[in-house]
Order: structure tokens, then sequence, then C-alpha cells
């Protein structure tokens, strides 16, 4: 019953899906307000049928009806109650069921909110969206069918993946993921509507960057996350290894954060039209290249799903929303000159055509190392990886220039200026930049790239305190507010810019973070008997015991490790090793005992089955960690408030000057609309 409940409520998406196409672009080609009406229904219609199969699947989940195909491959009696609502995104066919809802979802909340504005946008947006929704609701009624009728149905099934009930950020970091990347589709939407239009000004940029703003929030707090999550569970004291979906989810947010950067040189200067256009595209191409990535399984990763009929047909989407998007540029080349240009070489929108480019290069990098794998095998038969040392030596100088113009850009007004004032408006931080890199080799870091680091992080630190310092002064001017509350007026008032100064605030803090954790980590591996010790920088790590635990999924094997510095005990970490009944490994559950200089990282690799007289233990010391996450809830921070700032509405209001550079007139204007 249930599988056929399902199965009709995608069909039923897939059909109005289907009408809000038809209606959505002919009441946008003809300017038929009904039509474009009835494309908005349809998307209700869309989101309330795939409200009915999540909500189906999720009730066959919880109720253990192996009938159900997805419920026989990823569900298990023995499955906490947690676990087992959140397997529907465990795997491919529920993946796909839980995409095709929040895309629903999205297109919800862009027709409700858009429904009195943009009338020559809103019909091809709805269309436009409904379109990807068409490709997934169609996988899901025929490859990617998670609805399956089984007869005879098992009594029980295998369960999630150990890896994914090992941990409740799994409840967290897929959906988050998801959200940044299905919310690409909306800015991607935005943009083809202003090709098919040809309307192609102001208001499709100020209408699609808050749009683009919230998934990209959404996507970063996804990859922090997942390193958190990987860090946590994977036991092997790191957060990012290069993997192909690791860098999967991190190209589309590099192309994004490009053209959060690059639309503000077209408001204000009305420069890079088809730049920006082809950003906001290629984010969307990206997020599906990813999508094709995870779930075609033709790159070995540890997110990755198994190989089927779902990849060779999301290649194929790939390609055809590419090539139609190329056409429409063409067919529209004409409406795409931008009348802007520069008016010199040190000015505000040349450090963002910079960082743009770095950006851009920087995506081209991380691309060519992620699929070369893929063209080796396909051009000489050769199965290869492309590891860590690739990805550090070409992402590093370029994370380094993009550090230095963080620091620059905000410092400089548009339009052109002198050299010497430059060197007047960069002199301060880059004394403090010199001074803090000379303090971290007094200190003893002699690792170049951490002492570089360090070095552009307090530069840039120090023009964003500046840049808060001079906004404070001007509340304090305007309305006399002072200290907390002059900080909390700026964030709430102006916080497309100040929270884009939390963001970057955020950014800094990680690379700094990263760099130093990357360089200055040490680790032993030490088998210990009962009553030893052994050290690790300042710590001495003990052994006490192992004991075992037996839960309904799994058995649990724990330990208890007394740390010590000096002849103090400080801590007991207590690693676990967990045996899952679905599988023959066990999955690691290290111990973090966490500071503000860093990490103590403990992963119980082997223990002493007959008497539990001795374990062996993997000790990692890792530096600066901490802030990885500290950095990461900054720019969710920042984002919010970004995405939050909201003026007058219309195309846009620019504020008049209230005083000092660095004021609110030194603000990009701000967006409204969407």
């Amino acid at each position: 019953m249930l599988s056929l409940l399902g199965s009709a409520a995608i069909i039923a998406a897939l059909l109005g899906a289907l009408m809000s196409v038809v209606t959505g672009y002919w009441g946008g080609f003809k300017q038929r307000p009904a039509a474009t009406e009835a494309s908005r229904y349809g998307i209700y219609f869309v989101f309330f049928c795939m409200s009915a199969a999540v909500a189906v699947m999720e009730i066959a989940l919880l109720t253990h009806d192996f009938s159900v195909s997805y419920v026989a491959e990823v569900g298990s009696r023995s499955t906490p109650t947690y676990f087992t609502a959140i397997s529907l995104w465990s795997s491919l066919n529920g993946s796909i069921l839980f995409w095709g809802w929040i895309l629903a979802a999205y297109a919800l909340l862009v027709t409700w909110v858009t429904r009195d504005r943009h009338p020559r946008f809103t019909p091809f947006v709805n269309g436009t969206l409904m379109v990807v929704g068409l490709f997934f609701f169609g996988l899901l009624a025929g490859p990617a069918n998670p609805f399956g009728h089984l007869s005879p149905a098992p009594a029980d099934g295998p369960g999630p993946n150990p890896l994914l009930q090992n941990h409740p950020l799994m409840g967290l970091h897929p959906p988050l993921l998801y959200l940044g990347y299905v919310g690409m589709a909306v800015p991607f939407s935005f943009g083809i509507a202003a090709l098919l239009s040809g309307n192609i000004t102001e208001r499709w940029l100020q209408a699609t960057r808050r749009w683009t703003l919230a998934p990209w929030a959404f996507l970063s707090l996804g990859i922090v996350a997942g390193a958190w999550w990987s860090y946590d569970v994977l036991g092997w004291g790191g957060y990012w290894a290069w993997d192909p979906v690791e860098n999967a989810s991190f190209l589309p947010w590099l192309v994004a954060t490009a053209f959060l950067h690059s639309s503000m040189v077209q408001e204000r200067r009305g420069m890079l039209k088809t730049w920006n256009l082809s950003l906001i595209v290629g984010t969307f191409m990206l997020t599906l290249f990813g999508t094709f990535l995870t779930r075609s399984g033709v790159l070995d990763s540890v997110h990755a799903f198994t190989e089927g009929s779902v990849g060779p047909l999301l290649l194929g989407f790939v390609a055809l929303i590419t090539l139609a998007t190329l056409a429409l540029i063409a067919w529209r080349s004409d409406r795409l000159h931008a009348p802007g240009t520069l008016e010199g070489t040190a000015s505000r929108e040349t450090a963002f055509i910079l960082n743009n480019l770095l950006f851009v290069a920087l995506t081209f990098t991380i691309l060519l190392g992620t699929i070369f794998p893929l063209l080796m095998e396909a051009t000489k038969g050769q199965r290869i990886s492309v590891g860590p040392p690739y990805f550090d030596m070409v992402v590093a100088p370029i994370g380094l220039l993009l550090l230095f113009l963080m620091g620059v850009g905000p410092q400089l007004p548009w339009g052109a200026v002198t050299w010497e004032r430059v060197v007047k408006l960069l002199w301060k931080p880059a004394t403090v930049g010199v001074v803090a890199a000379g303090l971290m080799v007094a200190l003893g870091m002699r690792a170049i790239y951490p002492v570089i680091t360090g070095g552009l992080g307090a530069f840039t630190l120090t023009t964003i305190v500046d840049e808060f310092r001079r906004g404070m002064a001007a509340r304090r001017h305007i309305s006399g507010a002072r200290g907390p509350v002059a900080l909390w007026e700026l964030l709430s008032k102006n916080g497309r810019r100040y929270g884009g100064y939390v963001v970057h605030t955020g950014v800094v803090i990680v690379i700094v973070a990263l760099s130093v954790s990357q360089h200055y980590r040490t680790e032993r591996e030490v088998t210990l008997h009962r009553g030893e010790r052994a050290n690790l920088g300042k710590y001495s790590i003990g052994f006490d015991r192992v004991f075992a635990r037996e839960e309904p999924q799994r058995v649990v094997v724990s330990s208890e490790f007394p740390i010590y510095v000096g002849d103090k005990q400080v801590a007991i970490m207590s690693p676990a090793l967990k045996f899952y009944n679905s599988s023959q490994q066990p999955v690691t559950t290290p111990a973090v005992r966490s500071t503000p200089a860093g990490d103590l990282y403990l992963t119980l690799m082997a223990f002493d089955r007959q008497n539990g007289e001795s374990a062996t233990v993997r000790a990692i010391l890792n530096p600066g960690v901490p802030w990885l996450w500290v950095g990461g809830l900054l720019v969710g921070i920042g984002a919010i408030f970004s995405i939050r700032s909201r003026r007058k509405r219309g195309l846009g209001v620019r504020r008049g000057a209230v005083g000092a550079a660095g004021s609110p007139s030194d603000d990009e204007q701000e967006v409204v609309g969407a």
C-alpha cells in the first residue's frame, strides 16, 4: 500500500511539474497572467505531492515496512529511531527523493515571495525550476524509484551504512549540503529567466544575489559540518582529505563566492554582465556535476553511492543544460554588453576582479585534479588517483593571494585612486601583519606557510577591525549608540556590508587554523599496558582498561585513557571501536580533548581481546583545530546578517554619506526584491 501511495505521489508531482513548465513559459512568452498563475498553482501542487511522498517514505522507514524496496535496502529493526528517520538520505534513491522535495520547497518559496513582483521574470523562473524538477521527478519515477514493491517482503534489512549511523551530525550535514546544492537552482533560474525575457538589467542581479546568498550559507555550513563529521567519526585525525565528493561540494562554493563579489562590481560600475551570468550558471552546473560524482560511483570516495544508471543520466542532463545555456547567451549577446570600464588599476573593482580570477583559477585547478583520474581512465585505461600533495601545492599560493585581497579590497574606494592613497590606507594593517609574522617566528614557528598565513591574516583582520571602528563611530554620530549597541545597529541595519565582514573574519580564522594544524600536527601510535604512560607534547597518556557493552545493532568496545599534564590528571578520554552486526569492519569513535590551543585526539586501534590488559592507541596533537569550528560558525552568523539585511523595497537604495570613509556610504547598493 505504501509503495503504491509513494509512487502515485511522485507521478503526480511529475505531471504537476510538466504543467508548470508549459504554463510558465507560455505565460512568460505571451505575457499571459492567467498562465503564470497556473504555473504557480502547479508548483504548489508539486510541493504537496513531494511532501506526501517524503511522508510516506518516513512512515515506511519508521514502521519497518520492508515491502518498500528502499526500506529493505537501508532499514533495520535494530537501528535507533533517529538514524532510521534520517536514513531517508543515506542511500541513492532516498537521497534523490530528498533532493526533489527540497527543490519543490524552494520553488514554492520563490513562487510565494515573488507572486507580486518581477512579472517579467516570474513565469520563466517557475518554468525553469520545474524543468529541473522534471528531470529529478523523472528519475524517481524511473531508475531511482525508492517505492519499488517487494513480495514477499524480507523480515529485516541491513540498516544504513555503519559510518552513517555513528554520529548525530548525519542529521545535519547532508541536509545542509542539499539546501546549498538544490538552492543554487534558484539563481540559475533567475539567470535563465533574464535571458529568456531579454530583460538583462540590474533587476535580475538584485533579485538573484539574495537567492544566492542563502544557499551559499547553507553550503558553507554543510562543508564545515562535513569536516567536523569526518574529524569526529573516521578516526584519522583529519577533517579534509581532498576526497572527490568533498571537492564536489567545494567547487560550487568557490564559484558562488566569486559571483557574490563580482555582482557588487556590476551594481556599482555597470560591468561584468556576461561574467556574472556565467558564474551563476556555472555554479549550478557544478552542483549537478557534484551530484553526478556522488551518485555515479565513477570516482572512489567514502561518500559515493553505488554505480548505476542514474550517473549517465545526470551527466547527460548537465551537458544538455550547459548547451542550452550557451545557446541562450549567444542569442542575447547583444544585450549583455556592459558599458562600465575600469578607471584605474588601483580601485575596489580591480581588487574584486582579481579576486574573481583567483577564485576561477582555484576552481579550475581543483576540478582538474578531481576529474584527472577519469580522463586518464578514459584515454589510457589507467586507474590513478590524485592525492592531497597536488591540491596542497596548487591551492596554498592562490589561497594566500585571496587572503591578501580580502584585506585590500574593502579598503579601496570605488573608482580610480592614486598609489599614494593606497599606501596611506594600507600601511597600518601591513605593519600589524609584519609584526604578527615576526612574533610567530620569535615563538619558534619556522614553517613558511603558517608564518605568511598568520601575517596576512593579521593584516586582513586589522582592516576588518578598522572598518567596524569607523562604522561604530558613524553609528555614534547618527544615533548616539556606543559599544555593543552600536555593533548591533551596524549588523542589523547594514547587515549586507558588516555581515560580510563577519564572514571574512570567519574565513580568515579558518585559513589560519588550517595552515597551523596541517604544518604543526604531531602524532604517535603506541601500545600501552595497564599503568604505563606515553608522552606526546605536554601530555602524558596512561591506560586503565577496555570494556564492552552490547547494543541492539552493535557491540561497543570502549576504553579509558587518563591524561596528565605533569603529575596532574586533567581528563579521562574514552575512544571506542563499534562492531556493527551488518559489517565486518569496526567503526572508530575517537575521543577529543579541545583547548584554545588545539586538540588532543585519541583513536583506539587495537586491544587485548583476552584480558584487556593492553591497548594500542593513536594519539595526535592538532593545534588550531577548534578555531576551524569557530571560524565556520562566524561564517554562518555573518551570512545570516547579510541575508536578513533589508532596506526599502524597489530596485535598490543608495544611502548618503554620514561621515568618514568606511561609513555606510561606502556600502554597496542594498538588494531588495527577492
